[in-house]
């Protein structure tokens, strides 16, 4: 079936992208993704739970002649770009895919949220974050605006997991990084990975700093690896542009994060500093010439990855943390 309309591609019989938009947001739209099987279909990610996405997500699935009571939603992860439309999209009948760590902190933080935010904040704040600004930025997170407002079940997808639909046979393969329980899907036959923001391909995907992680730069780097190893035709991201060659973006994004990880050393070079007076030694790239031009929620982004690059090092004994005056600064070991 062939769809004239640019908002949707067929990329393989009976699988499709959606350029579904993101209002306000440097990412500009996620991409979401259509499997038509027998008498059922299955929708990779969503949108922002926002009327702008709710609108063109509705077009679009008209226009698939997808019938939402015959449909499951796979979400690859947890943020709001990805699971904000889940709770329009599902039905009685449909089933909700979300791996088991990210399930599980979605319906125990439902009515904590506030909590976790206040956790957050005091880690930003000890690490440098200004406490005025920390809080602007919470304000205006996507993920304060654009959330489920309502419980969904989940259903828990395994590593090694089958969901089959048609003549596809996706596998469900586990790639912590970019969030704590981030998940892929492999198509052995069909060569085909539905990365989620695991591999994006002009753009990074931000590896940020996570309460329920120890290491979140490691296990991205380390699930790179895993992913390289799976023969892959052609890469479907959650942003952007497909990748068709799987192997060069995995050496990009390895490139990357070494280069920003000699930045994050180069910053610490003439004296500790806190993880936000590294921040603005890091290359971002943003259309702004300097950091206090940075967007509020743009400084949150950059700032939680700089904290996942400290860690890193600190990790691996290149760099050693103090606390002095209630704030934590970081040292060359």
């Amino acid at each position: 079936m062939e769809v004239a309309c640019p908002m949707i591609e067929e990329i393989v019989p009976n699988l499709y992208r959606m350029e579904i938009p993101l209002p306000r947001s440097p990412l500009k739209w996620v991409n979401s993704y259509v499997v038509r099987g027998e008498g059922r279909f299955l929708i990779v990610d969503t949108g922002f739970n926002l009327e702008e996405c709710r609108n063109e997500m509705s077009a679009n699935l008209l226009k698939l002649d997808v019938d939402l009571n015959k449909t499951d939603v796979f979400v690859t992860h947890f943020h709001v770009d990805h699971i904000g439309l889940v709770g329009t999209l599902a039905t009685d009948n449909s089933k909700v895919y979300l791996n088991e760590e990210e399930a599980c902190q979605m319906d125990s933080l439902r009515d904590g949220w506030a909590n976790r935010w206040r956790r957050i904040l005091d880690v930003y704040v000890a690490n440098g974050f200004p406490v005025d600004d920390a809080r602007i930025s919470l304000e205006s997170h996507p993920a304060q605006r654009y959330g489920l407002t309502r419980k969904v079940a989940f259903s828990i997808p395994r590593e090694g997991d089958e969901i089959e639909l048609g003549d596809f046979h996706f596998q469900c393969i586990s790639t912590p990084g970019h969030s704590p329980g981030h998940m892929c899907l492999y198509e052995p036959n069909k060569k085909i990975l539905v990365a989620g923001d695991h591999i994006l391909s002009d753009i990074t995907p931000n590896i940020a700093y996570w309460l329920e992680m120890d290491n979140p730069l490691n296990d991205y780097l380390t699930n790179l690896e895993r992913v390289r190893a799976l023969e892959v035709r052609i890469v479907l991201p959650g942003h952007r542009r497909l990748v068709h060659d799987l192997s060069k973006r995995v050496r990009e994004l390895q490139e990357h994060h070494r280069d920003r990880l000699i930045e994050v050393l180069a910053a610490l070079q003439d004296g500790a500093k806190t993880a936000f007076q590294v921040a603005p030694r890091v290359t971002w790239d943003v259309p702004f010439k300097r950091w206090q031009e940075f967007p509020p929620v743009q400084k949150w982004f950059a700032f939680s990855e700089t904290l996942a690059h400290l860690r890193f090092l600190e990790t691996n004994g290149k760099v050693r943390h103090e606390k002095e005056n209630d704030k934590i600064l970081y040292y060359l070991a």
